[in-house]
């Protein structure tokens, strides 16, 4: 399930392509005709994020307001992705979110670049490419096409419905407060610590904090000695005011680089891939898949095997004490520490 920051970068992305565009709208598999019906010819004047959920933002075109009328809710959930093409006019992400190991996007399709083909003209006829799967939303518009397959939730909603929703969502540590908005670091603290559950449960439930998934849980849980087992009553304000800080710091470095990079860089150290002594790793840390990133392969970038510091990393050392690192299930949801640094 993709993590908060790649929604943020997908509200981005749709601003860059469409906003401002009057889009057609279908539904190639025709499970959302009748909300696709309701969008069509419509101009998105509006993308927004809340932890796991995108709201596009609908007006009509003869209007004057920019106030979006209607809003299209996504949660695309374990399955759903957006996926994008365009005409060569300009850098388009290709795929965002599904499969479950693909961390932010894939590779970006690029502008046409001299030399390598003519950059339609604004004038040109430009026909996108055929629906591929079983496409729930086509939206079409001057130079790029976006198609959503899977999503747990596809709707379109008023702005109260809209506001309801948020309002059942905690915080985001993307989301710069409105004015006016009530404290978020204040909000995650009361919300953890009025409950008994694991902290490390807690972290999953986007009541208490919007955004945060398996990955993000895992790192940030390390990076400030607390066991995910803790009960959430029991940590105090000042270590939860802490970890709020360096969520906010974590995932809008994502949302800006499209990729989860958690450790510091005196702690990476591709060496420490094999269990201290040379003993062989447990069943657990054999076969791990690979976690993709969106800057493999970049320049400069923190490799994918370098990036965190306990997640998919069992059976390994632990970057700081050396300890082995371990897996568990916590509500189903494989749940990775460090039994040293976090006891």
């Amino acid at each position: 399930m993709p993590e908060g920051h790649t929604v943020h970068r997908l509200a981005r992305a749709f601003a860059e392509l469409f906003r401002g565009q009057r889009l057609a709208a279908t539904s190639p598999q025709g499970r959302f005709a009748a909300g696709a019906a309701l969008l069509d010819g419509q101009v998105l004047v509006a993308s927004e994020a809340w932890g796991k959920q995108l709201f596009l933002g609908f007006a009509a075109p003869s209007g004057t307001s920019d106030v979006p009328s209607r809003w299209l809710r996504v949660h695309l959930g374990l399955y759903g992705a957006w996926t994008f093409a365009g005409d060569g006019s300009a850098a388009v992400v290709h795929a965002i979110g599904a499969p479950r190991r693909r961390v932010g996007e894939r590779e970006t399709v690029p502008a046409a670049e001299p030399g390598g083909g003519p950059v339609p003209r604004p004038d040109d006829a430009w026909s996108p490419p055929p629906p591929r799967g079983a496409v729930r939303v086509r939206f079409v518009g001057e130079h790029a096409v976006a198609d959503l397959t899977g999503p747990t939730a596809c709707e379109v909603v008023t702005a109260d419905e809209k506001r309801a929703v948020e309002a059942r969502l905690g915080p985001d540590p993307i989301r710069e407060p409105a004015p006016g908005d009530p404290d978020p670091r204040e909000a995650f603290v009361t919300g953890v610590r009025r409950s008994r559950s694991p902290v490390g449960l807690l972290l999953m439930n986007q009541d208490v904090v919007a955004g945060v998934g398996n990955i993000y849980r895992a790192e940030s849980l390390f990076r400030a000695r607390l066991d995910p087992l803790r009960p959430g009553r029991d940590v105090p304000a000042e270590v939860l005011h802490d970890l709020w800080d360096d969520l906010v710091v974590l995932m809008r470095d994502g949302t800006r680089t499209g990729a989860i990079v958690t450790t510091r860089p005196e702690d990476r150290d591709a060496r420490q891939t094999s269990p201290r002594d040379g003993a062989d790793p447990p069943a657990a840390g054999r076969g791990r898949a690979r976690v993709r990133q969106n800057t493999d392969g970049a320049p400069d970038a923190v490799p994918a095997d370098e990036a965190f510091y306990v997640y998919h990393r069992d059976g390994l050392p632990c970057r700081v004490c050396g300890a082995t690192v371990l897996r568990s299930e916590l509500s189903g949801r494989s749940l990775y520490r460090c039994p040293s640094c976090q006891g």
